[in-house]
């Protein structure tokens, strides 16, 4: 009998061109079983919901290096809950600073924050976690 896979949505919202990272954490989580979906570059907080909602993923995972973290994410948190998945897990990476990440953690924009350095293994570690180990 085959466990159904962790899907996992990685978005690039906002006008940042850089994904490297987003790929490179893509390319982990694949690896480790899950199920990718990867927006692309570019998107709209409307569309990283829509695809989370189309795609019936169970984790949704922002990278933002573009410094509007703060309007992004609340912004995509709202639209989520809209959609009635505001049960799935947020996860931000990217140039996040501590006092920022507090924040979006302490409010419940983000459910978890991950910056440059964090290992891969902690990533995936977490998200096995959220989702009950699937």
């Amino acid at each position: 009998m085959n466990e159904k896979k962790i899907r996992v949505l990685v978005a690039k919202p906002g006008l940042d061109g850089h994904d490297r990272g987003a790929k490179v954490v893509a390319r982990a989580l694949r690896d480790a079983g899950m199920e990718v979906i990867y927006t692309g570059l570019h998107q709209t907080p409307e569309q990283v919901a829509e695809a989370a909602l189309q795609e019936d993923v169970d984790v949704v995972g922002l990278s933002i290096l573009s410094g509007a973290h703060m309007t992004l994410v609340p912004r995509i948190k709202k639209l989520l809950a809209q959609r009635q998945l505001e049960d799935v897990p947020l996860l931000v990476g990217g140039i996040i600073p501590e006092e920022d990440a507090l924040k979006l953690l302490e409010e419940g924009y983000a459910d978890a924050v991950f910056t440059p350095g964090d290992p891969l293994d902690k990533i995936i570690g977490w998200i096995k976690e959220k989702c009950g180990g699937k």
